[in-house]
């Protein structure tokens, strides 16, 4: 009974370990402890350089949709910004050219 009970536990452990090596665990996890390995002055909290490894993998969905809405506002603000540059320039130059008309006919 001992030996069925053990084969049954290393089976279940070898069906994880195949289940994390499918879905690209192990792969990370290693990739990120050798980042760590390599790291020249290692961090003071080594857990928090993992999660931070760990996390910086994907942004999540609701995070790319923020930041698209406010790269499209700010696109919208940056134009704005433009045009009524370009309005200040024009009405500059008005002001300007007759000054110089005026110190050149004197």
């Amino acid at each position: 009974a001992v030996v069925s009970t053990q084969s049954t536990g290393e089976s279940k452990r070898e069906e994880f370990r195949k289940y994390l090596e499918k879905e690209g665990v192990l792969d990370s996890l290693t990739k990120i402890l050798v980042c760590l390995y390599e790291e020249p002055e290692k961090p003071i909290n080594a857990l928090d350089f993992l999660k931070q490894h760990l996390h910086g993998g994907s942004p999540e969905s609701n995070d790319v949709e923020t930041l698209r809405l406010e790269l499209q506002e700010l696109r919208t603000k940056h134009e704005a910004v433009v045009t009524e540059n370009e309005a200040l320039k024009a009405k500059l130059q008005e002001y300007e050219t007759p000054a110089e008309e005026k110190e050149a006919e004197s």
